[in-house]
């Protein structure tokens, strides 16, 4: 029988009874710990856990531990082995021993060494694969846990429409049903594996002004609840996201991390989420410092906790001593403190770390060195491979004699991975490390040698392993990633004039450091590839030799004059460890492409912002429809991404033309490969509802299910899109979700602006309803 004594470390109990009893137990300075997190390197001496620092900020327990394989250069044993050493003090040394959660960066990838790298969101998003998705986070959270891990904050849910803003990368793109679809993927993949993913960054990060980085977010409610909010919405009531972290931005002068509106009203009150908020890093300071609608940190402690905030990342500040302070003023209750450290211990509870808070290290390089790991890192970078623009030159002839490999990414590893990758915040470290090191790092002086931990493989050498033996690969960089310099263009041109084809990799830098043109805080003002970049194309095209363009980028990039002139454009996004072969083998026509845009290419940064969901009244300038100087279309749609082979729509078919409020309908179409070699098409499902009794517009075309369909050549199939009526329910006059009577017209194709079928329906009724219950994403056979 269990004694009271025992309750909370009684697993057979029910989690909120233990969580009851482990509160009544706890001290108000334990309380206080549980709401904060240290940066792993603050308690390390030399590399390895120092008891003395641990004694002066763990004494009292512990939230959460940051970035253990983050923030350090251990290999993946020994951070296994240093998660064992903190659970271990915490459980033995403490008088609770609650045990630490810890959270690791995973954006594309478990940001750790030696862990495997995946393409960037970004291009992710391209694949338009969910079920590859959801394997690549099995993987993610399967290497979180080999280290100890727990929380992987990721996927970054931000519905971006403005390429400036440096974060793109690490976005699923500019539509809220494709961010959804791929993010429910995302979290019950790293989910499956006993760790909780974070939907960041609630809400509206992806739409600030000028594209800046922090800058506030210039969002109307209507848009704010049917476009941004609504992955967030899905990926807690569809997929059981188990935690949320904060926007940095503000909205109509509320910063997200102090907005009762969207942390208890909208997230926990309307949606029921039960899981933990996070801060971003250093978000609830930034109320005093940046904000300023904190006169200090006490106060700032108080609007976060109020507004809903549980855990302050990534080391205690605000949720330490401040917050004994603005209790002892009175700006928060005991009540409002409990409440936050119940949820906090109800996540630990339901994680298993008072029955597992250890790892089995000696297994931990066995998960990381599974070559199925690395295959599924090529594979979804094949996928991701869009190609915007081909005039036959692709694939690349069997008996080409000599191939010309120019420009500043060609031949760069570097650029292959995105900003949120471990070689990325490695370079942040030792920039910290010759600045002022304020937060005493522990890092080793030859911490920017990750070789032992990557094989990334480059185009020019993935090329060089692939073409026939007698064709010869000539190599030239060209031109560097930024500045004027145009010195290497003689020695580019020579190669160029001595091939049959020039192909052309050029784009970006992903990270965080100075040198860096995409990532956080990377912003940019002018869409235009960086330094010379545009100039070595030009060149290389007045040889006459025709060029492939292969953009390594992190945004889109208005390429209009190469769109105009050279012979294909293949957007490889931030492909990762495995991103050269897949580029290679695309070129040489071993695979196929079939990646599809998930974000609108713009003809220029002025048209910012152009996306394919616009209102009526939107997309051109009336009543001339252009600018004077430039179309208002995008140069390549949402949705768009050529094939070397062909596809055919064929015999729409809906199931019935007028449907009730509460019903479905079934809009059902063949594909038909009519090229003459295997490939994949993403079929596209887009409405346009026209309710009656209404005063509000609506998008011209609202995505609403896609396909990805593999076909041999000449076989056909018959795709079914089950969509529910209710998916079509919008917010009215009042701000009520609702669904009135009207007419829809159903689109299918190969994008947004490539439209092969066309049908039309009507929803049945006479009045407006209230829809209680959403329905987010149609079913798909």
């Amino acid at each position: 029988m269990t004694t009271d004594s025992q309750v909370y470390q009684d697993a057979s109990q029910p989690v909120e009874r233990r969580v009851e009893d482990l509160l009544t137990r706890m001290t108000f300075d334990e309380k206080i710990a549980q709401l904060g997190s240290r940066w792993v390197y603050e308690i390390l001496e030399n590399f390895q856990f120092s008891a003395a620092k641990a004694g002066q900020l763990m004494n009292f327990g512990l939230g959460q531990i940051t970035r253990l394989g983050g923030a350090t250069n251990l290999k993946p044993q020994t951070a296994a082995e240093l998660a064992n050493v903190i659970q271990k003090y915490l459980k033995e040394e403490t008088r609770l021993g609650i045990p630490a959660m810890i959270h690791e960066e995973c954006c594309s990838g478990l940001m750790t060494r030696g862990a495997t790298l995946f393409p960037q969101a970004i291009g992710i998003a391209s694949t338009w694969d969910t079920k590859l998705t959801e394997a690549m986070t099995q993987v993610i959270g399967a290497q979180m846990r080999a280290i100890g891990g727990h929380q992987g904050l990721a996927p970054v849910l931000d519905v971006t429409r403005d390429p400036r803003w440096g974060r793109t990368e690490e976005t699923f793109g500019e539509d809220p049903y494709l961010v959804a679809s791929m993010g429910c993927a995302y979290v019950r993949g790293l989910q499956s594996q006993q760790v909780i993913a974070t939907g960041k960054h609630f809400v509206g990060y992806g739409m600030t002004e000028g594209g800046m980085n922090w800058s506030p977010s210039m969002i109307p409610a209507r848009q704010l609840h049917e476009v941004f909010l609504f992955p967030f919405e899905a990926a807690i009531k569809f997929a059981g996201l188990g935690s949320i972290m904060n926007s940095y931005s503000e909205i109509d002068g509320v910063p997200c991390c102090a907005s009762r509106k969207l942390l208890r009203d909208i997230l926990r009150t309307d949606w029921g989420f039960n899981g933990i908020v996070v801060s971003d890093y250093f978000a609830i300071n930034m109320l005093y410092q940046y904000h300023k609608i904190a006169r200090d940190k006490d106060e700032a402690a108080a609007q976060a906790l109020h507004a809903g905030l549980d855990i302050e990342l990534p080391s205690t500040d605000c949720f330490g001593a401040p917050v004994k302070t603005a209790l002892a003023k009175g700006l928060f209750t005991q009540e409002d403190l409990d409440a936050v450290v119940k949820r906090i211990l109800r996540m630990k509870f339901q994680l298993g770390l008072f029955e597992q808070p250890y790892i089995d290290a000696g297994k931990t390089p066995q998960i990381f060195s599974d070559a199925a790991h690395r295959e599924l890192s090529y594979q979804l970078a094949t996928e991701s491979l869009v190609l915007l623009k081909n005039d036959g030159t692709l694939p690349l002839k069997a008996d080409v004699s000599t191939i010309a490999v120019i420009g500043p990414n060609a031949q760069n590893w570097r650029s292959m991975i995105g900003d949120y990758a471990y070689p990325c915040h490695v370079e942040s470290l030792m920039e910290m490390m010759h600045q002022e090191n304020t937060f005493n790092m522990p890092v080793s002086q030859d911490l920017g040698d990750v070789s032992d931990a990557l094989q990334v493989v480059t185009v020019c050498d993935a090329l060089k392993q692939r073409v026939a033996p007698n064709t010869k690969v000539l190599f030239a960089q060209g031109c560097e990633l930024t500045g004027a310099s145009k010195d290497g263009f003689a020695e580019a041109i020579a190669a160029a004039k001595q091939a049959q084809v020039a192909v052309v990799v050029v784009g970006d830098k992903a990270g965080l450091t100075q040198g860096c043109t995409s990532g956080e805080s990377r912003d940019v003002a002018e869409l235009k590839l960086p330094g010379v970049q545009s100039e070595l194309i030009q060149a290389i095209h007045a040889t006459g030799t025709p060029v492939v363009v292969v953009l390594i980028q992190g945004r889109p990039y208005p390429l209009s004059w190469e769109h105009e002139h050279v012979a294909a454009i293949l957007a490889a996004w931030l492909p990762a460890e495995e991103g050269g072969s897949a580029i290679a083998d695309v070129l040489l026509g071993k695979a196929n492409p079939s990646g599809k845009l998930p974000i609108s290419v713009p003809r220029a940064g002025g048209q910012i912002p152009v996306y394919y969901a616009h209102k009526p009244s939107g997309g051109r300038s009336h009543w001339t429809g252009n600018y004077v100087d430039l179309s208002p279309t995008p140069l390549y749609p949402f949705g768009h991404g050529l094939s070397y082979t062909t596809f055919a729509y064929q015999n729409l078919t809906l199931n019935a033309t007028a449907i009730p409020q509460d019903g479905k309908i079934e809009i059902a179409f063949d594909v038909q490969n009519t090229g003459t070699r295997s490939g994949a098409e993403v079929a596209q499902l887009y409405v346009h509802y026209q309710p009656s009794q209404s005063i509000l517009t609506r998008p011209v075309k609202e995505l609403k299910g896609f396909a990805r369909v593999n076909l041999e050549a000449g076989v056909k199939q018959r795709v079914t899109f089950t969509l529910y009526v209710q998916q079509l329910a919008f917010y009215d006059e009042s701000m009520q979700y609702v669904l009135n009577p009207g007419e829809v017209t159903v689109m299918v194709g190969a994008s947004a602006d490539d439209i092969r079928l066309t049908g039309q329906f009507s929803i049945s009724g006479t009045t407006s309803q209230i829809v209680t219950q959403k329905v987010f994403f149609s079913d798909v056979r």
